[in-house]
């Protein structure tokens, strides 16, 4: 029989190892909301990796079906399948733990699967080139904006139009970010997730963007590139302010951090004259604790 508690801790440890603004921001949450985080962050983590094609024998699409099956078991009560491992196991027990306890809409885990079978090669769904920003919208829906939906009610948010269209716009904004971040990383596993019509517009095609990322440096072009990119994620951060304000007193300094140390990411970029593949942008400890700190004091997500 799964074991829900140790599905937890497991995802803690994971949410420490890969996504340390999400845990570092969780920890000013209260223990269930926190908990739930963890569970998932676990799943989706482990998910891309599946998809990533790290670890075990079985084809992808094979692995990733399973995961899918046995979520769906989890949530019904139902043994797990085979196929999975006991971490596995444990994992989603806690997920559907937390689905239940606060009410997370399951149907936010089927866009998340149709969106990562988006990254799946030999996938009718598969697709690694976005022609234009709405495009990658259809893929970053699920990759990101229903994490922003399944968080809404471990908050505590009122279920209102408004505050929805803003967690799911945070959850794109952090994307973006991600893939700002991360364009060589994402080259070497021939996915380019920038949209290539604004790309286009400062003369960057894929045979640039390959060029630079053999040469480990971004030319003009790119880096013009890469600074319009950044103003429109900045434009995305700046539309989410109102739905985070009316988060409850209690959760909004979690959201408050996480934004302020995503966007950060940002200015890391801008710091190295907006090259994007000298070397990957991060944030220091010192201050992702400082935007926590920021966000317990009251101080607005941004600024």
């Amino acid at each position: 029989m799964a074991d829900a508690d140790r599905g937890y801790r497991l995802a803690e440890s994971l949410t420490r190892a890969a996504g340390r603004t999400y845990f570092l921001a969780s920890r000013l949450l209260p223990v269930d909301g926190r908990r739930a985080v963890f569970a998932l962050y676990g799943y989706a983590r482990t998910v891309d990796d599946v998809v990533d094609g790290a670890g075990g024998s079985q084809p992808r699409s094979a692995r990733l079906d399973a995961l899918e099956n046995g979520l769906a078991a989890a949530l019904a009560g139902a043994p797990v399948p085979a196929g999975l491992s006991r971490d596995e196991a444990d994992m989603l027990a806690a997920l559907a733990e937390s689905v239940h306890r606060f009410a997370i809409p399951a149907e936010t885990f089927e866009a998340f699967g149709r969106s990562m079978r988006m990254d799946l090669p030999g996938d009718p769904l598969f697709r690694n080139r976005y022609a234009t920003l709405d495009a990658l919208a259809e893929y970053t829906y699920g990759s990101a904006a229903v994490i922003g939906l399944q968080l809404l009610p471990i908050l505590g948010a009122a279920p209102d139009p408004d505050t929805a269209r803003g967690a799911a716009l945070l959850g794109e904004a952090f994307q973006l970010t991600n893939f700002l971040r991360d364009v060589g990383e994402d080259l070497n596993r021939n996915r380019i997730y920038l949209p290539l019509d604004h790309l286009g517009a400062f003369g960057v095609d894929e045979q640039e963007l390959r060029h630079d990322a053999t040469a480990g440096t971004a030319g003009p072009r790119m880096r013009r590139a890469t600074a319009h990119l950044i103003a429109v994620n900045r434009d995305q951060y700046r539309r989410t302010l109102p739905a985070i304000a009316s988060l409850p007193r209690r959760s909004r300094p979690a959201i408050c951090a996480a934004a302020r140390s995503y966007s950060a990411i940002l200015t890391a970029i801008e710091d190295r004259g907006h090259d994007v593949f000298a070397a990957r942008a991060v944030v220091p400890v010192h201050r992702r604790l400082g935007h926590a700190v920021t966000a317990v004091a009251g101080r607005p997500a941004l600024g």
